[in-house]
């Protein structure tokens, strides 16, 4: 399950707007909004209290912040694609490498914690099909091919099961697992900070996206 869903969850999302074409990104803010509240939840109520189970101190805390610099670091690239942005030209013709770049080192990140906590996969597939029907519609409404917008996803979706992959088998991760699971508990409250702070724009109150936040985060403390 935890390799085919994120594979699954991605592609079905690319057909989904190829056949619908929906073409307003801003009908599925509240999907980001719930997924955001959902993956912080799941990081705290989960993640966290694991890492620090195994190690306390300070350098705990080090490598989640190092988490959250990395992902900074990554949006130089990515222009915050991992929270709902593509800002990258509709009308260029050549392969988005860097963008692809960043949002696989994201993804693979992602999938390092999911072979010690399953719960953790729900969160990461909400977040993986919010994320990938945006993509979707920048890719497919871009001048890129239909097969180069197919190979761009494709190989996205397979980076989350690569990641949980190489947390079973390559013996640096095995070894180093905490340290690195906290380095990618920093990257997921990054992305998912972000998305919900987004998710309140103007500071307006939204009862609808209050609603879903709260939601998100009540399902997570029940998983």
């Amino acid at each position: 399950m935890i390799y085919i869903l994120p594979i699954l969850g991605v592609l079905l999302s690319f057909l989904f707007v190829h056949l619908y074409k929906p073409s307003k990104k801003e009908h599925f803010r509240l999907l980001l909004a719930f997924s955001g509240a959902f993956l912080l939840a799941l990081t705290i109520f989960e993640l966290l209290p694991e890492v620090y189970e195994h190690h306390n101190g300070k350098s705990i805390g080090v490598y989640i912040m190092i988490g959250i610099l990395l992902q900074i670091f990554l949006e130089f690239f990515s222009k915050g694609a991992e929270h709902g942005h593509v800002h990258l030209s509709s009308a260029k013709t050549n392969f988005p490498w860097l963008l692809l770049g960043s949002l696989s080192a994201h993804a693979l990140l992602e999938g390092i914690p999911l072979s010690e906590n399953n719960s953790l996969i729900f969160g990461i597939l909400v977040h993986k099909i919010a994320i990938a029907i945006i993509l979707s519609i920048f890719l497919l409404g871009s001048k890129l091919k239909r097969t180069t917008s197919f190979l761009f996803i494709l190989l996205f979706s397979f980076m989350t099961p690569l990641g949980t992959y190489l947390s079973q088998s390559v013996g640096f991760i095995i070894e180093n697992l905490v340290f690195i699971n906290s380095i990618v508990i920093g990257v997921l409250l990054h992305i998912s900070t972000i998305i919900l702070f987004e998710s309140s724009e103007g500071h307006k109150f939204n009862l609808r996206k209050l609603v879903v936040i709260m939601l998100g985060i009540i399902i997570a403390y029940f998983l």
